[in-house]
């Protein structure tokens, strides 16, 4: 079958190999000169196999109201922002803030997430893959006793799902990242997820489209997709800046821009572009920087180790699609890598990037077929679209090729928010 792919980052790219792998003959388009160059451009470089976990969880709207009135914080929300979409989204997200949704939402994250695990092992032994990779784990820091002991529950939620983790002191946090012995004094403890795994998400992205192309697959790029057509209960063609495109089946992989495209067939998502920002920037000294990914929960950042370089990443900003760079964020994720690891990048030199992430309100991404025949989503995965996208892409691909998923479809798909 032929198969058009709409949207080229790390969701876009997985889909288009696993579709090739599966026989079919895939196109994927995108508005952009080169694959992954928004959202997958430069995230967090974290696989969050095992810390994939719901935003929206119980007491969350009562810490929200705390960091609003810090200057350091990991949620800001700008004003000129609030509309009517992020009115919407808020009031849906805090309607997910309940123990009850909470289960559900970590079920089925954790069910997507830990089959993508199992499929980055496969891949990395099927192709040599280059993109300053490590499986070296996630520590998640504390900076105090009391916040330490605050982390119980969020430990009892580890045993709870059978999460690989141990508690670790501060002697045991140096082991792990010896560069905290120049900052014993800040550091109470923290908690090893030693199942994730970092990367350079572009660098991923890229080598495998190569991959793919290998494959047969073709790129279609700086080619803007306008409008979807429709008639007998099947998508008939993609209007695009280049003319109208047409296969048999379509999967739309276009995070942040899936509402505005699927809107007009009728198809209403719930994503909000969820503002991040991050920061790279090379190694100054070994001693001093991180091996794998430091969480820092006091401010929800994370510092992450690439072969000759340092990425961090962090803040959420309801800012609609605003791509600024305020320097005032730039501050707020900047502090962290100074004051955890100073001397250990180059700072000064870094490059600041921001990028939108397609958030849901449950942070379930939305995969699978919809009310059209030969339509299927694969997008939605906010801030999980690497660690998510190859067990997403081969779900999806499964589904649109006939055949049985390895993983239980139930409450993946657009119709749950119905």
């Amino acid at each position: 079958m032929k198969v058009l792919v709409l949207g080229s980052g790390v969701i876009g790219v997985t889909s288009a190999w696993y579709l090739a792998r599966a026989g079919h003959e895939v196109t994927v388009i995108d508005r952009l000169e080169e694959p992954a160059m928004e959202t997958s451009h430069a995230n967090a470089g974290m696989l969050s196999f095992d810390h994939s976990t719901p935003w929206a969880a119980p007491g969350v709207p009562f810490k929200a109201i705390r960091w609003l009135t810090q200057d350091l914080a990991p949620l800001y929300i700008n004003p000129k922002a609030i509309d009517i979409r992020a009115l919407g989204f808020l009031v849906r997200m805090l309607g997910q803030c309940t123990s009850s949704a909470f289960t559900v939402n970590k079920e089925r994250m954790l069910r997507v997430a830990r089959y993508s695990a199992e499929c980055f092992k496969v891949l990395r032994e099927e192709l040599p893959l280059h993109y300053d990779g490590r499986q070296k784990g996630t520590l998640e820091l504390f900076r105090t006793e009391k916040d330490l002991a605050e982390a119980g529950d969020n430990v009892a939620i580890l045993e709870r799902w059978h999460i690989p983790h141990a508690v670790l002191d501060v002697d045991a946090c140096i082991r792990h990242e010896p560069a905290l012995a120049h900052v014993r004094e800040k550091i109470a403890g923290g908690v090893l997820l030693p199942g994730d795994e970092t990367g350079d998400c572009r660098k991923f992205s890229l080598a495998l489209a190569k991959a793919c192309e290998t494959l047969g697959v073709t790129f279609l790029m700086n080619t803007s997709v306008e409008a979807i057509d429709t008639g007998n209960g099947k998508i008939t063609g993609v209007r695009t800046s280049t003319g109208t495109l047409t296969a048999d089946r379509y999967v739309v992989a276009l995070g942040c821009e899936s509402p505005r495209v699927l809107g007009g067939i009728g198809i209403h998502l719930p994503i909000y572009p969820l503002k991040g920002y991050s920061l790279t920037m090379p190694i100054l000294d070994e001693d001093r920087a991180p091996q794998s990914t430091v969480m820092d929960q006091k401010y929800k950042v994370a510092v992450t180790r690439f072969d000759h370089r340092i990425r961090v990443g962090g803040i959420a900003e309801i800012a609609g699609d605003n791509k600024d760079l305020p320097q005032q964020r730039r501050a707020a994720i900047e502090f962290v890598v100074r004051d955890l690891f100073p001397g250990g990048g180059a700072v000064e030199v870094a490059e600041f990037w921001t990028g939108l992430r397609p958030m849901t309100p449950d942070n379930v991404p939305i995969l699978g077929g919809t009310r059209y025949d030969n339509l299927f989503l694969n997008t939605g995965h906010g801030t999980l679209g690497w660690t998510m996208s190859l067990g997403s892409a081969r779900f999806v691909a499964d589904l649109v090729s006939g055949r049985s998923p390895d993983i239980d479809p139930a409450g993946l798909g657009v119709d749950r928010y119905r």
